[in-house]
């Protein structure tokens, strides 16, 4: 085929969506970041428009960052670019498959089914039975759906005045409240990373000690880690369920055994990056290109 035209879907500023459009534009001559606030999917023409640029023009799209921060909204912008690829335009990782785990109950419950461990995790709208899950599990911490880094999280611990605490989580706009035991952590957890199912490395996030988790958000850092094969292999099982092409297991090693908390479609760049020196952008680029060319 012809040199193919590659475009990338984030956010200008953002350092890895700018990394991709740098290699993309070195590996093919081609660059384009869509900005999807930008995107107009017009149904009577059945054109999808980036400015002037009829997206199905193009042969691929790379999905880095779907939007700053996680929220409804984002659906939609995943449907259009579903439309997208049923008009032709190949989409790495396919936007159905991001669809399934970009909010939080979605990601847990098929991670549930599949047999991962997670943590112990209660899903209700009900303030009591909240309320008796976080006396029943001693500390726990509250997870809004669509948030990423903690954002939004709040640990709270078995004990009086735990109701008024939920009913004011409630109110903020959490109707649905995701309540999940805290498990202690070792000082870190894990991003395990894979690229079209196979393994690339493992980093570990170190939190500071003056926060409860260890995102970079609340000043955790990055640091190279060397994790069992039993480790990859569950990794591998995890992200195997949502069969996305880049993506990044979040996992914890405990005294009961390793509890995943999620995988992720969007993360595992930077920590990459800084725990591995490794030049995520060009081993995707290239292998897209290597897709495209099948």
């Amino acid at each position: 085929m012809n040199t193919p035209k590659i475009g990338v879907v984030g956010f200008p500023g953002n350092a890895p969506t700018e990394a991709l459009v740098r290699t993309v534009g070195k590996k093919t001559g081609f660059r384009c970041l869509v900005d999807m606030e930008n995107v107009c999917l017009d149904l009577d023409r059945g054109r999808v428009m980036f400015g002037n640029l009829d997206l199905s023009s193009l042969d691929a799209l790379i999905i880095k960052k779907i939007g700053s921060e996680y929220s409804p909204d984002l659906l939609g912008r995943l449907q259009i670019l579903d439309d997208l690829q049923k008009k032709g335009v190949r989409c790495f990782s396919k936007p159905d498959r991001i669809i399934k785990l970009l909010d939080r109950l979605g990601c847990t419950t098929q991670l549930s089914a599949g047999g991962i461990p997670i943590p112990p995790t209660l899903v209700t709208e009900s303030v009591q039975t909240a309320a008796d899950a976080v006396n029943r599990f001693g500390k726990a911490v509250l997870k809004p759906l669509y948030t990423s880094k903690a954002r939004g999280m709040r640990v709270l611990e078995a004990g009086n005045g735990i109701l008024r605490e939920i009913e004011n989580y409630k109110a903020e706009g959490n109707r649905i409240i995701y309540v999940q035991r805290m498990v202690p952590l070792p000082g870190q957890d894990l991003g395990i990373t894979f690229l079209g199912g196979r393994y690339l490395a493992t980093y570990a996030r170190v939190g500071h000690k003056t926060s409860w988790n260890t995102t970079t958000h609340s000043g955790g850092r990055y640091r190279p880690y060397t994790p069992t094969d039993d480790l990859i292999e569950l990794a591998r099982k995890a992200q195997a369920l949502f069969d996305l092409d880049f993506t990044c297991v979040d996992l914890v090693e405990t005294p009961d055994g390793p509890k995943v908390f999620e995988v992720s479609a969007f993360g595992g760049y930077r920590g990459l990056q800084e725990a591995h020196n490794i030049d995520v952008a060009r081993m995707n680029v290239e292998y897209v290109l290597n897709q495209l060319k099948k």
